[in-house]
């Protein structure tokens, strides 16, 4: 499966979703809130179905990440002798 969640917001399903799933313990004591334990698993493994099903995705790939700072040169820019951008 691929990832499609952002690392901040998989601490956030994380965190969030186990203090909410507690509260079936000592909160107001639901049984209902242990459903908050789907947003645990998806946070866990980094992928969640229903971003999936609407093809929605908040994490950048690693490629497009690497290329933020450096944009990657074509093949006619390196043969016409360019610079890389930002190498000293």
């Amino acid at each position: 499966m691929k990832k499609n969640i952002h690392p901040f917001e998989r601490l956030l399903r994380v965190a969030g979703g186990t203090f909410l799933a507690s509260m079936a313990f000592w909160g107001p004591k639901k049984p209902w809130m242990l459903s908050f334990l789907g947003p645990v698993a998806s946070g866990a493994v980094g992928t969640c179905p229903l971003y999936s099903a609407l093809d929605i995705s908040t994490r950048k790939d690693a490629e497009a990440q690497a290329n933020d700072y450096f944009p990657v040169q074509s093949d006619s820019e390196r043969a016409a002798g360019h610079p890389l951008v930002g190498a000293s």
